[in-house]
């Protein structure tokens, strides 16, 4: 899916620049009126696929729209973008065009046309052709679409001609001296073309794979290569096979596969070198849709290596079981024959065990006559149950050999799970929508490289104590026919059933296998079929995550999500999401992702929407997201919440595991010879360095909003938070106004308090009952208690004492009165800045004299008042220093301006 958002406000800009430029240019030649005004420029995009990026929209490559500038311009209608493919170095590109169409609107044939909306040309009735009418691309018919859903192509050395050419054999290196060979299968699934490969074993991972039409030109490249720090995928380790998806074919090309024209190459070696590249056509076998098994066949043990250069092949087999077994051998094959084979040539077919000591099946097969790259052969023929059983655990062997020279020309492989990446998922729910059961859960399954079953299984709210059972059904069937027990242990299953047999593969190939929990009290708790779902991006993370039903929550309780979520190298993200049990009325619905710095009390949430969507499932992306937002998913706490649209309430939420995202899509990137910067990835969780988003504080392991206080018990501390800061002090205890004996310290209070006798605090009634007290905002203070308020960011104010009062339990918060000053108020001072009262400076009695204290002067006249202190008492007092003279507290003076003098108004 792509979220269609306008241009980008850069594209913007150049646009209306470039549109009000050209419409002040009188009109000229047709090369001038038809130039480009605006080209997407090349090196914004590092792999460029034939697509184009117009703002945050993805374009078809051929397609053609008018430019959409977002408010408050809207759409430009007279400015026509097309997305064109351009050649470069046998690579097709696809480029944004957009161009001055005002010119080229043809001459009105009325003599009053009229503008309509949406148009650039003044038109008249029955004018049908104009340069302002997009053209809407035809679409193939679903019919269409779906006979040609399956694919598959063989790459040899005999198949790589296309990379032989003389105008581009320099690009790859076709000498193949270990005979590498590979098979791939392709499956159209809208407008999104999954491949999967099998190579060799003795070849490495390739580096890249690229789509070639017959010309020799590179429609289409994906990188290959895992990075050393991943991410790496589970399911393609395990499976020893190569997935990918080119998503977003365009028609042209969808046209080319259709119709046989198209190429894969799969490139090993350096990107800078001639590399070694095997190559094969991408062709429609009538045989796909019921393979069932895979096998890659490579020259055979034994056989001249230099004879079979470059031979290879491989069977598309399908079976079917029931009163009579089948099996069914479609096989792609080329470089058995010899020189003089040139009509009617004999081939040798065997299907027999891995240590040659029984035959399954032998026959003989004529063609017709044999090409040097592509030969097909058929071949069907009964099977026991005992061999089909064999086949399915992958015991079998399938050899091509010539019936005359068998010794020397032979092809052989394994007979294994077929190529196509896949894992099979289904949630776990109710069979009936008014159950009030709770009990969800998801799995997934996948046959790994030996043919083993591999399965995981996560449920939520079932009990345990009721003997829970799982086990795997047939659902095609009326009896529902028990298939495999696979036990219960927890609410996380996992295993792996290695003795596979035809009556689990046949109905999980053909959408037919469910799986079923039940418990002593009811035999179908909870249900769900597998469907297959091709791997790749999200689906090829991993696992999925849960997503569960909101607490509290108006959905039914058997409501229940499942979300794959992964970043892909070109650092997009991925996700696909199904649900069950959602009711219709809740859609559309919303979904979002979460981020959180922590898990903790109160945490700032950051939530990025991410689309919305109506049904069961959804498959989407975010186009490259900045390095700080991928960062997060490997950081912080992310979730992934559904929401109903409808009613705007939370359904489903999922915290997902840390996601792993390539180096270089977070700017982490590093040498094994550099300091690793783990600035981003390992930054300790404090109170300095969290992200608390805009107004919250981060202090005792959880989140605080701007302006609350909270008390430190154990530390006797009162906080608070201010401008995202956390300032803490000591708790101050006023003083109590009781007798020494009196005052008690409660366990657990930090402040001690005066003891009340008469009230039962300490009786057996007291003891039971919940304590008396007072409470002042989310603070409980016991009866008789004295405080001092806290408000922030000022902290304690002491010139006010709140009390609980004894009696009544009601809060008293008296400010502190101040006694009448024997002095003038200009002349009163405080002591300190958080004194409550002004106080009147000191004034000293003169002495007799000559019994002055040194640095004191007396009055000559002996008078008996006060003496003149020193500038240093006089300071100490209140007192102000201004232009090197020495002020009395409240003493009035004129200044004096040096170049004025004194200023006596």
């Amino acid at each position: 899916m792509v979220k269609t958002t306008t241009a980008s406000a850069l594209s913007a800009m150049l646009i209306v620049g470039l549109c009000a430029a050209v419409c002040l240019l009188p009109g000229g030649t047709d090369a001038k009126r038809h130039g480009p005004l605006l080209v997407e420029d090349e090196g914004a995009r590092r792999n460029r696929p034939a697509e184009c990026l117009f703002g945050k929209t993805l374009r078809e490559l051929g397609s053609t729209w008018f430019a959409d500038l977002g408010p408050p311009f809207g759409v430009m209608y007279c400015i026509k973008c097309e997305c064109v493919a351009v050649h470069k170095k046998r690579r097709i590109v696809a480029r944004v065009q957009c161009r001055n169409i005002k010119n080229e609107c043809p001459k009105p044939t009325c003599d009053e046309p009229i503008l309509l909306p949406g148009r650039c040309c003044k038109s008249c009735p029955g004018d049908a052709h104009s340069p302002d009418i997009v053209q809407d691309l035809p679409q193939a018919q679903p019919d269409e679409e779906e006979r040609s859903k399956h694919f598959a192509a063989l790459l040899t050395g005999r198949t790589s001609s296309i990379l032989k050419r003389d105008d581009i054999r320099s690009t790859y290196s076709t000498i193949n001296p270990q005979n590498i060979v590979a098979t791939g299968r392709f499956v159209f699934h809208k407008k999104n073309l999954y491949y999967s490969f099998y190579i060799s074993d003795k070849a490495p991972r390739p580096r890249a794979i690229q789509f070639v039409d017959n010309q020799g030109n590179i429609l289409e490249e994906h990188p290959l290569v895992i990075p050393p720090e991943g991410p790496f995928s589970v399911y393609q380790n395990a499976t020893g096979k190569i997935c990918g998806v080119w998503r977003r074919v365009p028609r042209d090309y969808r046209r080319l596969l259709r119709d046989d024209m198209m190429n894969a190459v799969l490139l090993w070696g350096g990107k800078y070198q001639a590399e070694l590249a095997i190559a094969g056509p991408i062709g429609k076998y009538p045989a796909l849709p019921q393979e069932l098994f895979s096998s890659l066949l490579e020259p055979a043990p034994g056989t001249n290596p230099e004879q079979m250069n470059g031979a290879g092949g491989t069977a598309i087999v399908s079976t079917k079981s029931g009163v009579t077994s089948s099996i069914y051998l479609t096989i792609v094959l080329n470089g058995i024959f010899s020189p003089d084979d040139i009509a009617d040539v004999p081939l040798n077919i065997r299907l027999e065990m891995q240590n040659k000591d029984q035959v399954i099946l032998e026959e003989t097969q004529r063609v017709k006559k044999p090409a040097h790259d592509i030969n097909i052969i058929e071949v069907s023929s009964p099977l026991s149950v005992n061999d089909l059983r064999l086949l399915t655990r992958g015991k079998l062997t399938v050899v091509v050999e010539s019936k005359r020279k068998p010794e020397a020309l032979r092809i052989q492989g394994i007979v294994q799970t077929r190529v196509a990446c896949e894992v099979f998922q289904t949630l776990l729910t109710s069979h009936n929508p008014e159950s009030r059961t709770d009990t969800t859960g998801l799995s997934w399954m996948y046959l790994n490289k030996e043919g083993s079953l591999v399965y995981n299984i996560q449920t939520h709210n079932l009990h345990m104590n009721y003997n829970p059972v799982i086990t795997l059904i047939d659902d095609s069937a009326k009896r529902k026919a028990e298939i495999e027990n696979l036990g219960f242990s927890s609410e996380h299953v996992s295993g792996v059933v290695d003795r596979m047999g035809p009556r689990v593969l046949e109905p999980l190939y053909s959408g037919d296998l469910a799986i079923n929990v039940a418990n002593d009290l009811n035999l179908n708790l909870v249900h769900g079929k597998y469907v297959s779902r091709p791997v790749a991006d999200a689906r090829d993370s991993t696992a999925p995550v849960l997503l569960k039903r909101i607490a509290n929550s108006a959905a039914p309780p058997h409501s229940v999500g499942m979300a794959w979520v992964a970043v892909d190298n070109e650092c997009n993200l991925h996700y696909e999401v199904t649900l069950a049990g959602v009711p219709s009325s809740y859609h559309p619905v919303q979904l979002f992702l979460e981020e959180l710095p922590i898990e903790a009390p109160n945490a700032p949430i950051s939530r990025t929407p991410l689309e919305d969507f109506s049904g069961n499932y959804l498959e989407g992306f975010v186009l490259a997201m900045p390095s700080i937002e991928l960062a997060k998913l490997e950081t912080s706490v992310i979730y992934l919440e559904l929401r109903s649209k409808s009613k705007d309430e939370p359904i489903l939420k999922a915290k997902l595991k840390s996601i792993k995202v390539p180096n270089h899509c977070t700017g982490n990137q590093y040498h094994d010879n550099d300091v690793q910067n783990n600035s981003v990835i390992s930054t300790p969780h404090n109170d300095n360095n969290l992200p608390t988003g805009e107004t919250k504080c981060y202090h005792s392991s959880r989140f605080y909003d701007e302006g609350d206080m909270w008390n430190v018990a154990e530390q006797c501390t009162m906080c608070s938070c201010f401008h995202r800061r956390v300032k803490c002090e000591p708790i101050k205890c006023p003083p109590l106004k009781c007798r020494k004996e009196d005052i008690v310290q409660k366990k657990g209070d930090c402040c001690p308090t005066c003891a009340v006798s008469r009230y039962p605090e300490d009786t057996a009634v007291a003891l039971v009952s919940k304590p008396r007290g007072c409470h002042l905002g989310d603070h409980f203070h016991s009866a008789g208690a004295t405080w001092h308020p806290y408000l922030p960011p000022n902290g304690y104010d002491t010139c006010i004492v709140c009390t609980c009062d004894a009696h009544s339990l009601e809060i008293n918060c008296p400010r502190t009165q101040c006694p009448p000053l024997n002095c003038s108020d200009k002349v009163a001072y405080r002591p300190d800045k958080k004194a409550c009262c002004k106080v009147c400076p000191q004034v000293i009695k003169s002495k007799p004299s000559g019994t002055g204290a040194p640095g004191e002067m007396g009055d000559q006249a002996g008078s008996s008042v006060g003496t003149l202190r020193n500038p240093q008492t006089i300071l100490a007092n209140g007192g102000c220093s201004y232009n090197a003279n020495v002020y009395e507290n409240g003493q009035e003076f004129h200044p004096v301006l040096a170049t004025h003098g004194e200023q006596k108004c």
